[in-house]
């Protein structure tokens, strides 16, 4: 049947192209590889973490360049996993307790500040650069106090932030380091890549992102301890460090004797951890299998399609438009940019551009604190700083897309469009 359904896909399929007039922000790419592999695991009748999720994560945490890694079933739940787990007892003083404090980003991604609010600690927001869209690292001293745990930040659109030295500030304050790498995967900072400088890292494969899974994410780490934990944490909570399908591992399945429970207590059935059922399936993995060949591709393409981009909308002095970090080789999410004229209205841009086919996204939450559920839940927060440039990245900042699929005959197309509009102004 496989070779059949195989045979069928390799003469039907067919990638679809895009018109030279429509330019999304982003979106997945893929051709028969992927449909193959897919098949091929349903009709395995596994579909729950298997063989393809091994495979998965060993591929992953190679190119990367760490030495564990763990699927779950977002990016969201990545990161959720992630900052749970330094929550552990496991960890002694240096766990994270109700009442501590995690520095973050006020200009990003909800559900890189949600976790922290979901496990009692505080956020302390500090403002980011423009046009890095990085955290401004002159405000990590002035952020710290006696109850600071951990330093959780994004690398924004794929652009890293200065990761070796928040590397070094967390290490001479005994903190956790967190990179949310969710837009980042395949980007480097002097030479190493993303994700492998923090104490854990995440990354998310929903279908916009750098490769697709369909959903899915990872959290990744070099510390054995912390990946036990963080499996622990994603399977239930449960003591038992057992692959899926899998009994009796360690060979004392029957004869553990842990917390208040009888001795000989099975296992699979003790749990050590607060913990959830946050698996990737074999189905989602299979995807990422065939996802990751085309990986180094699609890194490439992105960084090529920025360039391009940024070359050709040099010479319009209504934006700001965006820089790398300094001795970074960002894989890009996205090019962001900032509006410099005070006269232009960037909600009229964007429905003009939506009215052309060309895609744009804000800069996510914008300054966090403002949004309804940060206000509506009263969340304790502190802030260090004026939040200045989050303000502007929440009024006056959005970003064009440079995924793989686009050619330069649409990032052309856009800058035609951008034009127009401006000359309709004069």
């Amino acid at each position: 049947m496989l070779d059949k359904i195989t045979k069928i896909i390799q003469e039907d399929y067919k990638p679809k192209q895009l018109p030279s007039d429509v330019v999304p922000v982003s979106g997945k790419v893929y051709d028969e590889k992927e449909l193959i592999n897919l098949v091929s695991a349903s009709l395995e009748g596994w579909w729950t973490e298997g063989k393809w999720n091994a495979e998965f994560e060993n591929r992953f945490r190679r190119y990367i360049g760490v030495n564990y890694a763990l699927t779950v079933n977002s990016g969201s739940s990545a990161n959720l996993v992630a900052i749970h787990s330094l929550t552990s007892m496991k960890l002694d003083d240096k766990r994270i307790n109700k009442g501590d404090e995690v520095i973050t980003l006020a200009a990003g991604f909800p559900t890189t500040v949600n976790p922290i609010i979901n496990i009692g600690a505080i956020p302390v927001f500090i403002d980011v650069e423009i046009p890095t869209y990085c955290a401004d690292l002159s405000l990590l001293k002035d952020a710290l106090s006696k109850k600071t745990k951990a330093v959780f930040f994004a690398h924004t659109l794929g652009n890293p932030f200065k990761v070796e030295e928040v590397r070094k500030f967390c290490d001479d304050n005994n903190l956790w380091l967190i990179e949310d790498n969710c837009d980042a995967l395949g980007s480097e900072y002097n030479g190493k890549k993303t994700g492998s400088f923090g104490d854990f890292a995440t990354t998310s494969f929903y279908p916009a992102h750098h490769i697709t899974a369909a959903e899915g994410g990872a959290v990744f780490t070099n510390n054995p301890q912390l990946f036990k934990i963080a499996r622990s944490v994603r399977d239930w909570g449960r003591d038992c460090w057992c692959s899926t399908g899998h009994d009796n591992s360690c060979g004392k399945r029957f004869t553990w004797k842990l917390g208040n429970l009888p001795k000989g207590y099975d296992h699979k059935y003790i749990y050590s951890e607060i913990g959830y059922n946050l698996k990737m399936t074999d189905l989602q993995a299979a995807i990422g299998v065939a996802q990751m060949d085309k990986l180094p591709a699609f890194v490439e393409k992105r960084r090529a399609n920025f360039d391009y981009l940024r070359s050709i909308m040099k010479d319009f002095q209504q934006f700001i438009l965006p820089e790398p970090t300094e001795n970074s080789r960002p894989s890009w999410f996205g090019f962001p940019i900032t509006i410099a004229d005070d006269s232009l209205s960037r909600a009229d841009l964007m429905a003009h551009l939506a009215q052309k086919n060309i895609g744009t996204r804000l800069l996510f939450a914008g300054n966090i604190i403002h949004q309804p559920y940060f206000i509506d839940n009263k969340i304790p927060h502190r802030i260090v700083g004026d939040l200045t440039n989050s303000d502007t990245i929440m009024n006056k900042t959005f970003w064009l897309g440079v995924y793989p699929a686009l050619e330069q005959r649409h990032l052309d197309y856009v800058v035609k469009q951008l034009s127009a509009y401006f000359g309709d102004l004069k």
